[in-house]
């Protein structure tokens, strides 16, 4: 823990990161391992992993709304192409591949492997 306010820029007094540590500890964020009479944390999940979670997180509520329309999915369309117009050609890929995937899962056979287009 001293390590993480010595080695950063952090201007928090010692208990408040303690308190921080101690809540991402218990919502599954860090692991830690008693190392005398202090802890030691590590994350548990990569900065990948979190963002990923983070994305479907985001999108499941934004589609869980309560609007049946098609709407909620304009959005991320609108939000692809205002980005990244190439976006959109990744994302039918991916929806193509998905669905592949789905009939292969109903049918009970395997699909084929694709390497990941960028």
């Amino acid at each position: 823990m001293r390590e993480l306010i010595e080695h950063t820029n952090l201007h928090q007094a010692y208990t408040t990161v303690m308190t921080t540590m101690d809540r991402l500890y218990k919502k599954g964020l860090l692991d830690r391992f008693a190392e005398g009479r202090a802890f030691r944390y590590t994350p548990r999940l990569t900065s990948e992993e979190l963002q990923r979670g983070a994305a479907i997180d985001g999108i499941r509520q934004l589609l869980g709304s309560g609007d049946t329309s098609s709407l909620p999915l304009s959005y991320l369309v609108e939000a692809l192409s205002a980005h990244d117009a190439q976006l959109l050609d990744e994302l039918q890929i991916l929806i193509e591949r998905k669905r592949r995937e789905l009939k292969a899962a109903e049918r009970g056979t395997q699909p084929p492997k694709f390497k990941e287009q960028r």
